[in-house]
């Protein structure tokens, strides 16, 4: 009759337990196939816990799950030794097969990271990333107004965004908001979202029926923020506990899905959903992943559903992570030539920089970094654009100083207020490559605009607002010799009208004061009273002349006016 050695192995373990006791007439009466069944059982529910506590997917692709099978296979082998050496002194035949059978498994496991590695794999990193040349005047439109360009980073977002939901006692006094923020495109604007997250254990399990009621959006455009209430509360999350974790909900259903994150999204209609890239190894058994497809998940009914890159809805934005295109492109930029070749020679090889922005074209959002050689130098040699939903990028040859240079610059001009630069974007400004970044306080309150050119650093320009920042920007191009000074006077003419002013209202914000001026359109003025203390004589039903810039808001930014 054939005994499975897991079994053998269990009844061996208690027999030694009972002679241990010195009970060898009950040996045989307390040693019975039920116990070893039950033994079995318990070693199962061990591997039950670790597997839903650490969720590894079920693949070979999975590092996690080699960690857990080499770890199972030790114990084993370590019992195997034990009970042979204590019974019979010496390792026996079942010892050294499993010490073989362990070894062979880590053998397998090092062979496949070697086969991962870019030292064999070179070309299938290097090739992972598809890059268009382009040329930098031909494709990046000049702005006249920056309307596309995500200038506020999370950690402003998420000082905006708490401000939201402070006032809203039920919401604060059990939910946070997640400071993980998403940067998409809504409708040909940069908008960044973040859900709600039940604010510890206790909080997640008085409200678990209740779910989570809704998300905050910011504009970083118009450093403003609002909550939104969902009709149907969000059950499935990444602060709730036990089945509604989002991770354990998705791992159940995609049990052998290599997930590279969560984030959060919302649709054209404002539903939310978690968009979960799938990777794929393309070398060996772990090496160069790739997105090959992402999980939607409706964190109101926890449906899902799995689509191909090919096939991903058109309002998805978030489906190549960041990090993941950084690490693309430096793949790209230092393995082209082989692996020797970018540890020994470094021909040819260049690397991104380590950080990058946002910039939303043509109803999509990219991530913009700055390209230096692999030396390490202060200075850009290039620019990359890459797709946060397709994968594709574009390479602008264009040289110049990097952002944490730009950023020192802008730093530089205010540091007397002790104001930080956030991370730049790149934009053309009468076709000069020029960074364009916010300048905050100790907040994390957007207080300025800062512009710097790329080519001449020495060019830096700051203002409160953006009129007046691309203004002076101008201005200091023009008495440089780089661009023609009527092509200036050109592009700064304001928009100008004659309104009659049906409402005029003050507002404090930031320990600032701004006016308010309502037409009889409906549309709103506003310009703060500092820049100009004349703007206090304006009173309902004067009619005046106002030179102003437009918003897509209709909140119009004043810049001067005469009765």
């Amino acid at each position: 009759m054939y005994r499975s050695p897991l079994v053998d192995l269990f009844r061996q373990l208690f027999e030694q337990f009972q002679a241990k006791k010195g009970t060898k007439k009950m040996k045989k009466k307390v040693f019975t196939k039920k116990r070893v069944l039950s033994l079995m059982i318990w070693m199962i529910i061990l591997l039950g816990i670790i597997y839903y506590t650490t969720l590894p997917a079920i693949t070979t692709m999975s590092t996690q799950m080699w960690y857990i099978i080499i770890a199972i296979v030790l114990v084993f082998m370590g019992l195997s030794c034990y009970l042979d050496y204590s019974r019979k002194g010496l390792i026996g035949l079942r010892s050294k097969i499993s010490m073989v059978a362990v070894a062979a498994i880590i053998l397998f496991f090092l062979g496949g990271m070697l086969l991962s590695s870019p030292i064999l794999s070179a070309s299938k990193y290097a090739g992972l990333m598809d890059i268009e040349n382009k040329e930098f005047v031909k494709d990046i439109k000049e702005v006249d107004n920056i309307s596309d360009i995500a200038l506020m980073d999370s950690e402003s977002a998420a000082v905006i965004g708490q401000r939201a939901v402070g006032s809203l006692s039920d919401v604060v006094s059990q939910y946070e908001v997640s400071d993980d923020y998403t940067q998409l495109d809504m409708n040909g604007k940069p908008m960044k979202v973040s859900p709600l997250e039940y604010a510890g254990f206790f909080k997640w399990f008085n409200n678990k029926k209740a779910g989570i009621p809704g998300y905050v959006m910011v504009d970083p455009l118009e450093n403003e923020a609002k909550y939104v209430k969902l009709k149907n509360p969000m059950k499935y999350s990444m602060s709730a506990y036990f089945g509604k974790y989002l991770p354990r909900h998705l791992r159940f259903q995609y049990p052998t899905a290599v997930f590279e994150g969560y984030y959060f999204e919302i649709d054209e209609e404002g539903n939310p959903y978690y968009v979960c890239p799938v990777l794929k190894a393309n070398a060996g058994l772990f090496g160069a992943k790739d997105v090959k497809g992402v999980v939607i998940c409706d964190p109101c009914t926890g449906d899902t559903k799995y689509h191909k890159v090919s096939n991903i809805p058109r309002w998805v934005d978030h489906v190549f992570d960041g990090e993941l295109m950084l690490q693309k492109y430096k793949w790209k930029g230092t393995l082209s030539g082989g692996f020797i070749n970018s540890v020994i020679g470094n021909k040819g090889c260049k690397q991104p920089t380590d950080d990058y922005g946002y910039r939303v074209m043509g109803g999509d959002v990219w991530m913009y970094t700055g390209v230096t050689s692999v030396n390490g130098d202060q200075s850009n040699i290039a620019f990359v654009l890459m797709n946060g939903r397709t994968g594709k990028a574009k390479y602008y040859p264009v040289v110049g100083c990097d952002e944490n240079s730009a950023m020192s610059a802008a730093e530089g001009q205010v540091q007397h207020l002790n104001y930080t630069a956030s991370f730049p974007a790149l934009i053309n400004i009468n076709n000069q490559p020029t960074y364009i970044m916010v300048l905050k306080d100790k907040s994390q309150l957007v207080k300025m605009y800062a512009l710097v050119n790329v080519e001449k650093y020495n060019i830096v320009a700051t203002g409160t607002s953006q009129k007046e920042v691309l203004s002076q920007y101008r201005e200091m191009m023009s008495e440089e010799g780089i661009v023609d000074e009527e092509e200036v006077k050109k592009t700064e003419q304001d928009l100008e009208k004659k309104i009659t002013v049906a409402d005029v209202n003050y507002i404090t914000m930031d320990s600032e004061t701004y006016i308010y001026i309502r037409d009889q359109e409906g549309i709103l003025y506003k310009q703060k009273v500092s820049s100009d203390e004349t703007v206090m004589f304006i009173q309902k039903g004067d009619v005046i002349d106002v030179s102003y810039e437009e918003n897509s808001n209709h909140i119009y930014d004043l810049i001067s006016w005469k009765k």
